[in-house]
């Protein structure tokens, strides 16, 4: 599968060398496109737009404050495209920031996941059981499915959290934001972190 990675940081750039070595075809781009040629060994290394255009999914991990400037690049490349939202909004809201993106670009599929744990958790669980719990939040069944499926290549496991709203639940003060949880007590955390979401 070809993935696009918009935001090449410390989560962005580690899922695209994670998805590379898992088989796929990636590009990454960050706002400083050249000095990602020498750290991303063998990845393409475009522009915000051009990633987005190669990606039959794009993983998209900029930081939130530059987060609409990069939909805004994107315009007119990301429809029918599935986009997973790795961000965390600065401040929590009563509106996700996955609704929030779903607003700017509601010609995209998108989905929730990988922004509740730290690279240095992610790392250190991928691959070994127990699996790690990635949570999904999506209204979109063709991004529920594409965003599972690249969970599960990277060597976690996908738990379907809700919908859109639900992912307020994984950002930036939600309950299960920094949780390391194990595959097999998902759903009993998640029943618990339903009960706070208003």
């Amino acid at each position: 599968m070809r993935i696009g990675v918009i935001g090449a940081g410390q989560l962005g750039g580690t899922l695209a060398r994670w998805c590379a070595e898992s088989g796929h075809d990636v590009a990454v781009t960050s706002r400083h496109p050249e000095r990602l040629r020498a750290e991303m060994d063998g990845m393409r290394v475009m522009s915000v737009p051009q990633a987005a255009a190669f990606g039959d999914v794009v993983i998209f991990s900029p930081n939130w404050s530059s987060a609409h400037e990069a939909i805004d690049l994107t315009r007119g490349v990301i429809a029918d495209k599935v986009m997973i939202d790795a961000t965390n909004p600065d401040v929590p809201d009563d509106i996700s920031g996955l609704e929030t993106l779903m607003d700017w670009a509601p010609e995209a599929h998108w989905a929730k996941a990988f922004n509740t744990v730290s690279t240095d958790v992610l790392s250190r669980r991928r691959g070994h059981d127990p699996l790690l719990t990635e949570y999904v939040c999506t209204d979109d069944r063709v991004a529920r499915e594409a965003t599972s499926m690249i969970i599960r290549d990277l060597g976690f496991a996908p738990v379907y959290a809700g919908g859109a709203h639900a992912a307020l639940l994984t950002e930036t003060g939600g309950p299960l934001r920094m949780r390391e949880v194990d595959v097999k007590d998902a759903t009993d955390v998640l029943a618990e972190a339903l009960t706070v979401l208003h």
